[in-house]
């Protein structure tokens, strides 16, 4: 069994609705055995594109899939839910990041891990320190992590 920690993030349509289904989603599939999810967090966007307030959530999950049969699982649900990714940091109805795969580390065309800009971002690490802040990720802890970068205006979100 592997753990691994996939981050869940949209602003379009039922936020909420999309993450839960991302969540229901993966629960579902026979190859994970356990999940745990974070509360819902609702963060502002990143980048150029003017758009809205996105909602995010860290999932950590017990699988027997392989880091690229389970980034393919994401990717497989965030198409049921109309995901575009016609722009680069645009809006989206769901993004599925596989953030962590044990203390694996992989550099393919289709997968980094860990996700090379997991310890940047509050809006990944807020939700996964709830979880796990004493996760090891690149030699320091997800709690070491946060307090460098600290919580970037991450609100927890109170309809789940």
């Amino acid at each position: 069994m592997n753990r691994a920690f996939i981050g869940l993030g949209g602003n379009l349509g039922d936020r909420p609705a999309n993450l839960r289904f991302a969540i229901q989603q993966l629960n579902a599939s026979s190859s994970i055995q356990s999940l745990h999810s974070s509360s819902f967090y609702e963060t502002s966007p990143i980048g150029p594109v003017a758009q809205e307030d996105f909602l995010n959530a860290v999932v950590e999950v017990e699988t027997t899939l392989q880091p690229l049969a389970l980034l393919e699982l994401g990717l497989k649900i965030e198409r049921t839910t109309g995901r575009d990714r016609s722009i680069r940091w645009g809006p989206r109805s769901l993004d599925v990041d596989l953030l962590a795969y044990d203390q694996c580390t992989l550099k393919t065309e289709a997968l980094t891990l860990p996700h090379p800009e997991a310890t940047k971002r509050a809006f990944v690490l807020v939700p996964w320190a709830e979880l796990t802040p004493d996760f090891l990720l690149a030699g320091r802890s997800i709690a070491d992590w946060l307090a460098e970068v600290g919580e970037q205006g991450v609100r927890k979100f109170d309809c789940r």
